[in-house]
């Protein structure tokens, strides 16, 4: 196996060259971005700092002793590139929505462009050798990953000099290690000189590289294993039971296909002299191949019911751009496959296709990273046609997600919906519209209604502002508060029916996923105060159940069907079944106040 060619040549004074241009880019970023580093939250500050790491850092992993203008062009286009991504998402703010989204798609081309540069990829075009591809990216994880392993033992042995000197009250180490144009430099320093070092070790890399992966193969046997049996459990049981199982399918299947991907290239290597010679290895290295694409169009569909319950956001839409690619990674082995058995070409087919799947998706995470499509308005157009169209009820529908999670084209369509001829959607609207902050605090005042059981009994000063005062298990907002108080005289159960607040229709209030809630609590009178007595959490409930009890809940309510039953933590019963949390039975209680209904 041929290695990479600019590590097949030993350059003395690379180890030396790159410590010096990445300490030297430390100590400017740290110059530029002072304390705040490379976190700052000032446009031009964010910019600069992007282009002097990632523009340095490219040029050190190119730079040859007699190629270096290239190597600069790559480097500098690099850092513009990622400088102008950084600028948009620190300098618009929310303007667009998940900007840092496209600021990692950045960071991906950048990673697939790197191997291909170095393989000669702009000069040679589809004539690439896909060995040296194949061995600059191992070749750059494992220099990458011995050179932050390098500044951590670096960074080690100052601490512990520092300490040592420190014995003799010099303190000189130690007040340097706390200046932040130190830490940068020496981080950079140390890792240029790592890299230096490993790049001209292109011996042992390459069979560093090669025991990994015959390490990682070994892997390769149990997972093809447990994915043809998990395939096969499927087709017999049906899809559906993903669906039911878990609300995690999605990333669970593209873990797994990755996993599947990393295991067959492994397995796969470079070429077939380089493959190893056990067959068991050779069939789970198909296996792993052939399972790639059921296993990302079972992700896509689960994506797909999640989008057709709740429609799109921008999330969402970057989660589908995710399975794209791991699908068309599945099609692409597939008819690899299909294409090369006969011929027993099967494994060259599939190596030629990482190589142009590398170069597309490499162009689409430039494109998607670029300001061309903007997700926030493609998803607020679809949520308002969803809400317009009756596929989901205005009780139902995130107005705040529109406000806070969609950007400037988020906020234009809110901004249309206070205009709606719906009464509900238009209040909703201009109530999220006037958000300040989208996790501040929420006034929980109550400006609703009492509704006391038994009718005509007369609801007790203390319990009213006890009820009101409570933000957490008492009424608030525009809610009716349902009050019934019970026999015994000082015990009260207390609804926060949020459900019936103005506005809301009855159907929605027994709908899983509207936007309202109903909050149970229990009240005593103890020493003189309506308290609560001590509660205990009840197991949560499925969709189907959920959907139940809200109707349940709903019909009992209306009717006054809500009582205390006999259980070993009191309970309160709503139609008979229990509702909100257990509680203690047996208080330290005093006489009812004034006004309190006597007790039976």
């Amino acid at each position: 196996m041929s290695e990479p060619q600019d590590t097949a040549c030993d350059w003395p004074l690379r180890p030396w060259i790159l410590s010096a241009l990445l300490g030297a880019a430390g100590l400017l970023n740290y110059l530029v971005a002072g304390d705040d580093g490379p976190g700052t939250q000032v446009p031009w500050k964010a910019a600069l700092t992007t282009l002097l790491f990632f523009g340095p850092v490219a040029l050190a992993f190119t730079l040859e002793r007699d190629r270096w203008r290239a190597p600069l062009a790559f480097a500098a286009i690099v850092g513009a590139v990622m400088a102008g991504l950084a600028w948009r998402a620190v300098g618009t703010g929310d303007s667009y929505a998940d900007p840092e989204f496209g600021f990692m798609a950045g960071v991906l081309a950048t990673g697939l462009a790197l191997p291909l540069f170095q393989a000669g990829f702009h000069l040679l075009r589809w004539r690439t050798d896909y060995r040296a591809i194949h061995g600059h990216v191992g070749t750059d994880a494992i220099c990458a990953a011995g050179s932050l392993a390098f500044v951590g033992v670096s960074w080690l042995m100052l601490l512990l000099l520092a300490e040592l000197f420190h014995l003799l009250k010099l303190d000189f180490l130690r007040d340097l290690l706390r200046e932040g144009w130190f830490g940068w430099t020496w981080s950079g320093a140390a890792f240029g000189a790592a890299l230096g070092v490993l790049r001209n070790a292109a011996a042992i890399i390459g069979t560093l590289r090669r025991v990994v992966m015959t390490v990682l193969s070994l892997l390769a046997v149990p997972l093809a294993a447990g994915l043809a049996l998990f395939l096969v459990a499927m087709m017999v049981s049906g899809p559906e039971v993903l669906w039911e199982a878990t609300r995690s399918a999605t990333p669970v299947l593209l873990t797994c296909a990755a996993g599947a991907w990393v295991l067959a290239n492994a397995i796969l290597r470079d070429e077939d002299a380089s493959m190893s010679g056990n067959r068991v290895l050779g069939w789970a290295g198909l296996v792993l191949v052939l399972s790639i694409l059921p296993l990302t169009v079972f992700a896509a569909v689960s994506m797909g019911t999640r989008i057709a319950q709740h429609g799109l956001s921008p999330e969402r839409l970057w989660g589908l751009v995710a399975i794209g690619v791991a699908v068309a990674y599945g099609l692409a082995w597939l008819v690899a496959v299909v294409r090369g058995w006969k011929g027993n070409e099967w494994r060259e087919r599939v190596r030629r296709a990482n190589l142009h799947l590398a170069v597309l998706i490499c162009g689409m995470a430039l494109f998607l990273a670029l300001p061309i499509l903007d997700f926030g308005a493609i998803s607020a157009r679809q949520q308002v046609a969803r809400l317009n169209s009756g596929a989901v009820r205005g009780a139902a529908f995130d107005y705040s997600a529109l406000r806070w999670d969609f950007g400037d084209a988020g906020r234009r369509a809110l901004a249309a919906l206070t205009k709606s001829s719906n009464g509900f959607v238009r209040n909703e609207a201009k109530k999220a519209l006037a958000e300040k902050d989208r996790f501040g605090p929420i006034d929980q005042s109550f400006a609703g209604t009492f509704q006391v059981r038994p009718i005509g009994r007369e609801l007790p000063p203390a319990l009213r502002t006890a009820i009101t005062s409570n933000l957490f298990e008492g009424c608030s907002g525009e809610s009716v508060c349902r009050v019934f108080l019970q026999p015994d005289g000082i015990t009260a159960i207390v609804i926060d029916d949020d459900c019936s607040r103005p506005g809301l229709p009855r159907e929605d209030s027994f709908r899983p996923g509207v936007r309202c809630q109903i909050g149970v609590a229990v009240y005593r009178l103890e020493r003189g105060k309506w308290v609560e007595p001590s509660q205990k959490s009840r197991a949560p409930m499925s969709e189907a159940e959920e959907r139940k009890a809200l109707r349940r809940e709903r019909e009992a309510i209306e009717r006054g069907d809500v009582t205390i039953g006999p259980v070993p933590e009191v309970q309160v019963y709503v139609g008979g079944k229990p509702a909100g949390q257990r509680f203690d039975p047996s208080p330290n209680s005093t006489p009812p106040l004034e006004g309190a209904p006597p007790p039976r």
